[in-house]
């Protein structure tokens, strides 16, 4: 008993002994690596580049509060000489420039026209290619159609002024984006003059001269599902007739989803445009429903996201078949100057959007 008292005793001793063993083996350790030289030398190189990193973080941060400062400072108290407009949600510019006499007298007559102080006879002679070819009843329901366009792009403003010059008495346009230079090479009416003003009133300033009677209301905003039951209301803020047809010009492929969902479900009609970028043969143009369309990413796309809401079918598009091949455009990423001067995601007003930034 004596004996086995002995040797439980000693075996606790030699575990107590291991911690404290190992104990000194690491602080050992410890010791020779920090008298070692290359760790001294790795330690201050790191210490250093921490040094120099928060100086230059901090000289950055300076400049950048002085910089700041000092456009503040340059920018002049508001008096009569110096007015400011308030910009919208989305940096848009909510009033028109200053008006030039010929708009102004456009204005006008657009204004008389659509209050209906304007000769019927001249209207129905302006129109009466449109009416030979619809046949009069069918002509009487374009000119009281109320028709809604989303999106004022290269597809959009085109749609916009074929139905205005068709003979369509009442549109209401939805966009939030500014005319810009390299909007002219495809917007149906945007002139130079244009540039840098909301493409909602571009469209409706430009087309008035063309057809003075027809009216217009301009939301200069982005679509939004929550606000889809205000943007697509009954005309005159919900007091008259409901839209007959909603067209979708949208470039976005989100927001594009979000408007063919709320329009299906409301039980509003509307056609939408697919993708047409890099194609160049106009025969292979179709309309369908969005089920059938092939040979377009953007329509794949927005077909598949539809299916996963529940939608499979029931919606008009406009797609092209075109398929892409050797020798074919092909859409080229931005180049990397354009990354080199700022963060360009930063800029766009929606996920995906692509922007430049002018020099």
């Amino acid at each position: 008993m004596e004996g086995r008292r002995r040797g439980s005793k000693s075996t606790s001793q030699t575990t107590e002994r291991r911690p404290q063993q190992e104990t000194d083996n690491m602080s050992s350790w410890f010791e020779r690596q920090l008298s070692s030289h290359q760790f001294q030398l790795a330690a201050t190189a790191l210490v250093s580049g921490i040094t120099v990193a928060g100086l230059i973080y901090g000289g950055q941060a300076i400049r950048r509060k002085v910089a700041v400062e000092e456009l503040k400072a340059s920018i002049p108290p508001l008096d009569e000489e110096h007015q400011a407009q308030r910009l919208t949600d989305f940096g848009a510019a909510s009033p028109l420039p200053s008006a030039t006499r010929e708009e102004d007298r456009v204005a006008a007559i657009a204004r008389r026209a659509q209050q209906g102080d304007y000769d019927k006879d001249l209207v129905n002679e302006q129109l009466t290619r449109t009416a030979s070819f619809l046949t009069p009843p069918r002509f009487g329901k374009l000119r009281s159609s109320f028709v809604i366009v989303v999106g004022l792009g290269g597809v959009g403003s085109h749609c916009t002024a074929a139905l205005a010059r068709s003979g369509v008495s009442h549109i209401r346009l939805i966009d939030f984006d500014q005319v810009t230079l390299s909007s002219l090479n495809r917007h149906a009416v945007a002139t130079l003059a244009d540039v840098g003003t909301p493409k909602v009133q571009c469209v409706r300033k430009r087309l008035e001269a063309v057809v003075p009677w027809v009216h217009w209301e301009c939301l200069n905003e982005v679509w939004r599902e929550d606000q889809g039951e205000r943007l697509l209301a009954k005309w005159d803020k919900g007091k008259g007739q409901q839209p007959d047809y909603v067209v979708d010009a949208i470039d976005n492929i989100e927001s594009k989803v979000e408007l063919l969902q709320y329009c299906h479900q409301h039980g509003l009609k509307v056609v939408s445009s697919m993708g047409a970028g890099c194609k160049s043969d106009p025969s292979r143009i179709f309309v369908g429903d969005i089920s059938a369309s092939v040979e377009d990413p953007l329509s794949r796309t927005t077909r598949r996201k539809l299916r996963m809401l529940g939608i499979s079918e029931g919606i008009p598009v406009v797609y092209s078949t075109e398929k892409p091949g050797p020798g074919k455009a092909q859409l080229l990423p931005l180049p990397e100057e354009e990354f080199v001067k700022g963060k360009v995601n930063e800029l766009s007003v929606l996920p995906d959007f692509r922007a430049r930034i002018l020099p």
